[in-house]
C-alpha cells in the first residue's frame, strides 16, 4: 500500500507538472513563426506586381504587408493567414483573388516574417486593425468593398475584425470554433479548456458579424475537425454559404482546386455587386 501511494503521488506530481508546463508554454503551441521564417517567394515570382507596405499598429509595432493590385479591381481582399509560415507561402491567394477581380493585402503578423514584435492574441487583432485602417484611409477603399479572408487561426482574427467593422464579406477557411474547444479535442486527457490562456473565439465573434459569410472546410481536416466548420456555418447569420473541400488541414486551400476558387467568386459576385 505504501508503495502504491508513493506511485500515485509521483504520478500525480508528474501530471501536475505537465499541466503547469502546458499552461506556461502555450505561446509555442499556438504560434509557429519560425516554420519557414525566410521569405521564400514574392508575388513577382507568380507574375504579379506588388508593393511592400510597412504599417504601424496602435501599440507602435511595425509590421509588413504585401499589396497586390488587380486591374479595375472590384474590391480588395484582406488576408489573415494561419499560425505557421508567412505570407510568402500564400502567393496563390494573390493569384486567385486577382482572377476574381480583387486586389489583396496580405498581412504579416507581428513576429512573423520580417515584422517586428512578438505574436499575441491582442497583438494579432491590432495587426488586423492596422491593415484595415491602411485600406480604408490610405487606399480609400469603402468598407463594403473589403473582403476579409481568414485561414485557420487567421479565421478568428478575421471574424474578430468583422465584428468590429462592416466589411463586404467574410471568408473563413479551415477555421476553428475557439482555441479552448480545439484544445479539448486535441488533448482529451487533460482539462484543456480550463488551461487555455488564448481564446481566439471565432464562434463568439460571429454573433456580431452582419456581413455575408462563406465557410470553407474539409471533411478530412486532420487538425481542425469538420464539425468546427459546420458549427461556424450554423452560427453565421444569413446570407451565408458553405464550401466543402477535401484533404488534410494543410491541403485544403481555396486555391488548391479551380472549382474551390470559383465558389468565392460566385459568392462575392452575388453579395458585392
Amino acid at each position: 500500500m505504501e508503495i502504491l501511494l508513493k506511485l500515485l503521488a509521483g504520478g500525480g506530481g508528474m501530471y501536475a507538472a505537465l499541466l503547469a508546463a502546458m499552461f506556461m508554454l502555450q505561446d509555442g503551441m499556438i504560434y509557429f513563426p519560425g516554420t519557414g521564417r525566410a521569405m521564400e517567394r514574392t508575388p513577382e515570382d507568380a507574375g504579379l506586381a506588388y508593393e511592400t507596405v510597412w504599417l504601424t499598429t496602435e501599440d507602435g509595432v511595425r509590421i509588413e504587408a504585401w499589396y497586390v493590385p488587380a486591374p479595375a479591381a472590384r474590391g480588395v481582399a484582406l488576408l489573415t493567414h494561419g499560425n505557421a509560415g508567412n505570407i510568402s507561402h500564400r502567393i496563390e491567394y494573390a493569384a486567385l483573388f486577382q482572377r476574381l477581380g480583387y486586389s489583396i493585402l496580405m498581412l504579416e503578423y507581428r513576429g512573423y516574417g520580417r515584422s517586428e514584435g512578438k505574436p499575441s492574441e491582442e497583438g494579432t487583432y491590432a495587426d488586423a486593425r492596422a491593415a484595415w485602417r491602411h485600406l480604408t484611409t490610405e487606399r480609400g477603399y469603402a468598407a463594403g468593398r473589403i473582403v476579409l479572408v481568414g485561414e485557420s487561426l487567421g479565421g478568428a482574427v478575421a471574424a474578430h475584425l468583422a465584428a468590429e467593422e462592416q466589411p463586404g464579406a467574410l471568408v473563413l477557411v479551415s477555421s476553428f470554433i475557439s482555441v479552448p474547444e480545439l484544445a479539448a479535442e486535441l488533448y482529451p486527457w487533460m482539462p484543456a479548456r480550463q488551461l487555455a490562456r488564448y481564446r481566439y473565439d471565432t464562434l463568439a465573434s460571429l454573433d456580431s458579424v452582419s456581413c455575408p459569410v462563406l465557410v470553407a472546410h474539409s471533411r478530412q481536416d486532420d487538425i481542425v475537425p469538420f464539425r468546427h466548420g459546420q458549427q461556424l456555418f450554423g452560427a453565421a447569420r444569413e446570407p451565408k454559404a458553405s464550401l466543402e473541400m477535401t484533404g488534410g488541414h494543410n491541403e485544403g486551400f481555396l486555391f488548391t482546386r479551380p472549382a474551390w476558387g470559383e465558389e468565392p467568386g460566385r459568392f462575392l459576385n452575388h453579395h458585392i455587386p
